[in-house]
């Protein structure tokens, strides 16, 4: 019985051993690529992970600006990547939101800001109550003026408020779209206990920082 418990002990540190590997070599794989622009002159694109895509897509399709949000997984090494298998935390990927927008309506700067002003800016991997690192903050960049506006606007919020920010940030390569039963989630689900819980209060709160950005 006691060589058992030894077994099992062994068997989950290596388990832990080889998630923690995996995912910071995916995230050194990531720092090293070139980043990837998808923007055409008058639509942009913008990628964002920030917890639960639930949440997030309903506070990006709110925007002045924005036509389209999308929920799906980025920021890992594998191809093809499903909830299910985003879920074993193996894949490096994040949930992560696709944000189409008319630049001339709205900036990446604003939306980054609607980034960080609608997160817990500390809290690492996750947020809220979704926690592990298929939920951690990234912002990706296409370009390096959008990698300077967003380091720009991380040591902004560092030295003013004397905190960490725990959003990553990655040169955007690839985005993989989510199941049907993910997009617009929340409009689809408004009596969800999830989406009553969790996803309506942060929205409210989001909205009343933001109101000069939403739409009527």
């Amino acid at each position: 019985m006691k060589k058992d418990i030894i077994q099992i002990i062994c068997f989950l540190i290596l388990i832990f051993c080889y998630n923690s590997c995996s995912q910071n070599n995916q995230i050194s794989d990531q720092l090293d690529l070139e980043p990837i622009s998808v923007n055409l002159e008058n639509t942009h694109k913008a990628y964002f992970a920030s917890g639960c895509f639930w949440c997030v897509e309903a506070i990006y399709e709110s925007l002045i600006g924005v036509s389209d949000v999308v929920s799906g997984y980025s920021g890992g090494n594998m191809s093809n990547p499903t909830y299910n298998l985003v879920n074993t935390k193996l894949t490096g990927h994040a949930e992560t939101i696709e944000v189409t927008y008319d630049p001339n309506k709205i900036t990446f700067s604003n939306l980054v800001d609607v980034y960080f002003g609608s997160q817990n800016i500390e809290q690492i991997n996750g947020q809220g109550p979704d926690t592990g690192p298929q939920y951690r903050s990234i912002i990706f960049y296409q370009n390096n003026q959008q990698k300077k506006i967003i380091t720009e606007k991380i040591s902004s919020i560092q030295e003013r408020f004397q905190l960490k920010v725990a959003a990553e940030v990655y040169p955007f390569r690839k985005f993989w779209i989510a199941e049907i039963y993910h997009q617009d989630f929340k409009k689809n689900n408004k009596n969800h206990p999830y989406i009553l819980n969790i996803s309506d209060p942060r929205f409210e709160n989001f909205k009343f920082k933001f109101e000069d950005l939403i739409k009527n």
